[in-house]
This record gives C-alpha cells, sequence and structure tokens, in this order.
C-alpha cells in the first residue's frame, strides 16, 4: 500500500493515509479489542496528529482501548501536556473527546516496566552479528503490550547509523525494549561504523532487532512511512519487516543525497527537535561520508544546552573519541556501558589508535550553547554560535564549504 509523491496537497495526503488505514484495518477484527499504538518522540519527524486522528475515527467508536506508548528507547519520558501536542490534541480535546485514553512513556531503566520475552543465545548472537558479539543476550521489553490484543506501530523510516535505516521492529528495540538488548546492538552498529552502516538496509544489528521481535507474541501491524518536508509521501501497512522494507526502499530514494565530491567543512543547522547532542550527533553522523580527510564538520545549534539529559553523566567520563581507542583499550574500558562507548565513536567519526595517539578522520565542533570549556572537557570542539551568520556562510557556500539546514535528515554520501 502505497501514497505517491503526487499527493501534492495536505488534504490529499490525508485523504489517502485515511483510505489505505480503513483498508488495512477492516481485517483485524477489532471490535471490543484493546489495542495499543506505539509512537516516536518527539526526535522523529512523524506527521503524528494525521495519525491520530485517523486512528481515532476508525477504530475509536469500535475499540474498547486504544492507547498510546511513546518508543522512547532511552531518551526522556515526555510530560503530558507535550505529548498532546506531540499528537497535535489541547488539553480540552483530551479532556472532553479523548477521555479514556491513555498516554505511557517508555522507562528502559525501570526493572518493573519490563518483562523478559526470550534469550538470544551466544552463537546466534555470533552468527547474527558477523561474529562481533559472541555472548547471549536477553531481551526485554515493555510489560504493558501484554495488556493488548494488538499492536500499531506509528514508524516513519529515514537512514540511521546504527541500524541502517530506522522503523520497523526498531520501534520494539530500542524504541520499548530493555537496556541490555539496546546496549548489545548499538555496540555492534559502532564496531560496524557509521559510514558503513548509514542507509544500508540489510546490516548485522537490523538481524538483530528482528530476532529480539520474534519473541513478542501480540499481533502487531506497522504503519511504515517516508517522510519529505513535513509530508507523507509513501505509506505501506503490514507486517513489521515488510513495512518497513517497502519504506525503506522509498527513503533511500528520497533521503539520501549524493555530491560530487568532499567538502572541507559543512555547517549543519540542527532543528530544534533535536534537544541535546545526543540526538544533535546526527548532524555528524548523516554527513561525516562528504567530509574530506582533515575536513570538518559544524553542529550548529544554540538551543542545546546539554550532552545528553539522560546519559551526560556517563559521556562526560567517557568523552568523545575514535573507535580504535576503545577497543585497542579494551581492559580499560570493557565495564563502561557499551551504549555510551556507541554514542561517543559515532559522534567523533572514524579514525586511528596507534602508539598511543589517537588521530580522528575529521573535526567535529560544537556551535551550541554548551560551554567552552565542557566541549574541550570531552574533546571536541568548540566556537561561539554568535558568531556565525547562517546568511553570511550560505553566500560563501563553495566547493569546499556547504552550509545544511535542518541537517540530520538526510544522508550525504559521495558519487
Amino acid at each position: 500500500m502505497v501514497i505517491g509523491k503526487d499527493t501534492i496537497s495536505r488534504q490529499k495526503m490525508m485523504e489517502e493515509i485515511y483510505e489505505l488505514s480503513a483498508q488495512a484495518l477492516s481485517s483485524l477484527r477489532l471490535d471490543g479489542k484493546r489495542v495499543l499504538v506505539i509512537i516516536p518522540d518527539t526526535t522523529r519527524h512523524a506527521e503524528l496528529p494525521v495519525f491520530f486522528k485517523t486512528l481515532d475515527d476508525l477504530l475509536g467508536h469500535k475499540v474498547i482501548a486504544l492507547d498510546y506508548l511513546i518508543a522512547a528507547g532511552t531518551h526522556p519520558p515526555m510530560e503530558l501536556e507535550r505529548i498532546l501536542h506531540h499528537v497535535g490534541i489541547t488539553s480540552d480535546d483530551y479532556k472532553q473527546k479523548y477521555p479514556k485514553t491513555k498516554f505511557y512513556n517508555h522507562l528502559h531503566n525501570d526493572s518493573n516496566e519490563l518483562r523478559t520475552i526470550g534469550t538470544i543465545s551466544a552463537s546466534e548472537m555470533s552468527e547474527l552479528s558477523q561474529r562481533l558479539f559472541n555472548d547471549s543476550v536477553e531481551v526485554t521489553i515493555n510489560k504493558h503490550i501484554f495488556e493488548y490484543d494488538q499492536l500499531i506501530l506509528i514508524s516513519p523510516v529515514v537512514p540511521h547509523e546504527t541500524v541502517g535505516f530506522a522503523g520497523g521492529n526498531k520501534y520494539f528495540f530500542p524504541g520499548i525494549g530493555g537496556l541490555e538488548i539496546i546496549q548489545t546492538f548499538h555496540w555492534i552498529g559502532a564496531l560496524i561504523t557509521n559510514p558503513v552502516v548509514n542507509g544500508v538496509k540489510d546490516t548485522p544489528v537490523r538481524r538483530v532487532i528482528n530476532k529480539a521481535a520474534s519473541f513478542i507474541s501480540v499481533p502487531r501491524i506497522c504503519f511504515g512511512f517516508v517522510v519529505d518536508d513535513h509530508v507523507v509521501t509513501s505509506l505501506f501497512i503490514g507486517s513489521p519487516e515488510e513495512a518497513w522494507g517497502k519504506a525503506a526502499e522509498c527513503s533511500e530514494k528520497i533521503h539520501i543525497k549524493y555530491v560530487d565530491h568532499p567538502y572541507k567543512k559543512v555547517l549543519g543547522v540542527a532543528p530544534p527537535i533535536y534537544e541535546d547532542i545526543w540526538v544533535a550527533g546526527k548532524v555528524m553522523y548523516k554527513h561525516e561520508p562528504i567530509i574530506a580527510d582533515g575536513g570538518e564538520v559544524i553542529i550548529y545549534a544554540p538551543h542545546v544546552k546539554e550532552i545528553s539529559y539522560v546519559h551526560g553523566k556517563e559521556i562526560r567520563k567517557v568523552g568523545y573519541h575514535v573507535r580504535d581507542y576503545f577497543v585497542k583499550q579494551w581492559s580499560k574500558f570493557s565495564m563502561m556501558p557499551k551504549l555510551i562507548l556507541a554514542h561517543s565513536t559515532n559522534v567523533r567519526g572514524i579514525g586511528t589508535y596507534e602508539n598511543g595517539i589517537e588521530s580522528p578522520r575529521i573535526n567535529v565542533t560544537l556551535a551550541t550553547s554548551i560551554p567552552k570549556d565542557v566541549c574541550r572537557a570531552v574533546n571536541l570542539g568548540y566556537v561561539d554560535y554568535r558568531s556565525i551568520n547562517i546568511a553570511e556562510w550560505k553566500a560563501k557556500q563553495n566547493g569546499d564549504l556547504l552550509v545544511v539546514e535542518n541537517a540530520g535528515q538526510l544522508l550525504y554520501r559521495l558519487k
């Protein structure tokens, strides 16, 4: 099921989403059932108000529960007022039109909120990860999903630094998963490295995630879609694997941009939805492939004040380093959370560590509200964002300089 790029108007887009959704949901026989919708948080472009209204129109009068779980992974929980804005309703709307609807935040580090659903054996982990990870992994997931008869994934699909393309079963892991499985596949992705993984459909990480999702016993359906400039340009509805797979093929055509030559400097203007470096690091991930050796990517985000609202303390202990800095000193870092190490090396990028000397391939500079001393302490560059005039930089663009608005959405590659 697909919405084509030629659905120009927003009204037409909404009509076609409604039509396809009605067709898909009519076969599920959900009358009198309990339905849980798993949705992204505010770090994703997802056009959620359209899907919220569509699902309520189609299911609200049929089911006995139509609730929502925020697939936040390890991101901070959202306050109710912010969730309501996220799905396109006001507090009054909530009280008057949707009083029975429940909204849940996923809490990845609360064991009381998780249930173990299976274990991926050491031998299978080795096979799935191409021998990058050789231990067994316990798979845990948000226990609330077992209170429902049907799960619906609302899944935007874009290139992703850890798994290749976001979406599909990724809304279970890390979306509503426990820490062990989250740490494991992030580290596998980091070992492979962002330039190798990002924008690739079939990756060892995706295989691990799909295996973990195979333990889920609750029926599930996925709305896999692609957003381009705040318009849903394609929508596929089916199993998480199938719908995601078709959406990823569309994302590859829309979200990957090829350039003729590498740039010495890229100024990436991060959107407001990236509230800390934990997510604003996407500005680095999406442009690393087109930076010349010795070049620089600048993450321009004056609104960003923190390294991470959840993981800041751990990141400051480690700093940002290339993969081999950790791998070649594994006895020193083996006890550190692998999720932190993965984020660290993805932001710092590829490079070498030989004879005690770390040599990143490119430089990463923050033009944010994070103080200079903090940037230096975590091994990143600093520039005062007030010294950067975006209009002037755009006027100066040439073969060495590229300015990217809404950076972190499109993946840039060399032709």
